[in-house]
């Protein structure tokens, strides 16, 4: 299956929104896919998550508005809240999803490697016999 990019109805369901601009959503939605696009292309499936969370926090906090105080009511965001971006979950979980970023191991070990010793054996040599008296050996 491939990367299907997210509706308009879906970005209202994702906000909670009754109501959604059309048009407005349209464009964010079609900015966000160019955005990811930017980390990993094509989009993996998947993707839509990602897609739906950038296009959501520039829908409902367009202006960055960080601190808002209406009457005895006062709001603080996050700073950097608003606008169309990608955090960094966004684009780990793009390459994740793309199959990219985690850890890994390298064999270096060739496919013909032989587990037998390459140095040469004496069969008739002890362990001891190669070493001289007074070295703690008889």
């Amino acid at each position: 299956m491939t990367f299907t990019p997210p509706t308009v109805e879906q970005l209202g369901l994702y906000l909670g929104l009754d109501e959604i601009l059309g048009d407005r959503a349209d464009l964010l939605l079609t900015t966000a896919t160019a955005l990811c696009k930017t980390i990993v292309s094509p989009l993996p499936e998947g993707a839509e998550a990602v897609v739906l969370s950038v296009a959501g926090r520039a829908y409902v906090n367009p202006q960055q508005v960080s601190y808002e105080t209406i009457g005895p009511m006062s709001v603080q965001r996050p700073s950097g809240s608003g606008g169309l971006y990608l955090t960094k979950a966004d684009r780990t979980a793009l390459k994740a999803l793309a199959g990219r970023g985690g850890a890994f191991t390298v064999d270096p070990t060739p496919a013909t490697a032989d587990p037998s010793p390459t140095w040469p054996l004496d069969d008739g040599a002890g362990f001891l016999e190669d070493f001289e008296a007074g070295w703690g050996y008889p």
